[in-house]
């Protein structure tokens, strides 16, 4: 850490001196010009670019397959606008991985395709971008996927179920642009302005959002697990479900309205009540456990893995309203 004392000059203009160590290392020199971002008690400085997209460059001559596909996605959350793939000769396989990827990633499209090189770009506009109408979105798929997975279980309706397998990967896309907006923050406080959010903000919707995510995760789950029973459930166990389900989303619906309350006494209280949600979901749990004894090993084991993926369920919206509670909390 170094420190400077600030000087006045002219009789009305505040003046600090900057590192040279940092101005080297940032190609600023005399004439330069370098850009403020007030956030609260700070003050971000960051020299001036005239390059408004970020563009990277990976050699996928030895990734084939999930790992390039991987790879494609971890540059594009990382926040790379143009990426630039480069190989002796891409093969066909490695042509369909990059599909794949930019098929799962929204607003990515293959922009330049050759023999030995592969450009993709990023055509939204991320000062565009709404990481609290992503999560929202999120809130409405993943809570809208447990609704009908409940639903697909109930009356053992297997495209409904199916159905719900498909939403994930919608969900997923909006996961990956909200970890691409968050780490936009981290890296420049000019992304931090074009949000109009905090940094704290834009680290308690990436959470949530988390959260979100594998609440999908496990409505996808239970999904499956109905793809696999052969008979109707019993209507005391079908009702014992619905009840469960519906204490969940209670929590997780609370939990983020806690979230998005800008009054911190009501958001205080919001948060307690979804967390003191997950404790009588507990108790809930105990009850159902002893039906599920009545039905045979096989069936029995499936079902607790349903009740156990709502109870996660909850949990996570439990996690919510804590990241709630802390967003509520006043400021040191």
């Amino acid at each position: 850490m170094e420190t400077r004392k600030v000087q006045v000059t002219g009789g009305s203009t505040y003046t600090v001196s900057i590192p040279k160590s940092w101005a080297t290392d940032n190609d600023v020199t005399a004439g330069s010009e370098v850009e403020f971002y007030p956030d609260g008690d700070s003050l971000f400085l960051t020299p001036k670019t005239d390059e408004e997209r970020t563009r990277g460059t990976l050699d996928i001559t030895d990734l084939t397959g999930q790992k390039l596909t991987r790879a494609v996605t971890t540059m594009y959350v990382s926040g790379f606008d143009v990426i630039e793939l480069q190989g002796a000769d891409i093969s066909t396989e490695q042509r369909a991985a990059i599909r794949e990827a930019v098929q799962s990633l929204v607003g990515l499209e293959v922009l330049e395709e050759t023999r030995d090189r592969v450009v993709i770009r990023d055509l939204l506009d991320s000062s565009e971008l709404s990481i609290h109408n992503a999560v929202t979105r999120m809130r409405l798929i993943s809570l809208s996927m447990l609704d009908d997975a409940i639903s697909a279980l109930s009356e053992l309706d297997r495209d409904l179920a199916r159905d719900v397998i498909e939403r994930d990967d919608d969900l997923d896309r909006l996961w990956l642009v909200v970890s691409r907006i968050f780490r936009g923050t981290l890296r420049t406080p000019k992304a931090v302005e074009e949000l109009g959010l905090s940094r704290e903000e834009c680290f308690d919707h990436h959470s949530s959002a988390r959260q979100l995510e594998r609440v999908g995760d496990h409505a996808t789950k239970i999904a499956y697990l109905t793809l696999n029973l052969e008979e109707p459930l019993p209507d005391r166990v079908i009702d014992a479900i619905d009840d469960l389900h519906e204490d969940a989303v209670d929590v997780i619906d609370t939990a983020m309205d806690a979230l998005f309350e800008n009054d911190t006494d009501v958001a205080s209280r919001q948060a307690n009540i979804a967390r003191a949600g997950v404790r009588e979901i507990d108790e809930r749990v105990r009850a159902i456990d002893e039906l599920l004894r009545d039905l045979d090993p096989a069936r029995a084991q499936l079902l607790g893995l349903v009740v156990d993926s709502v109870l996660r369920s909850a949990d996570y919206g439990g996690n919510i309203a804590e990241t709630a509670l802390q967003n509520a909390a006043p400021a040191p």
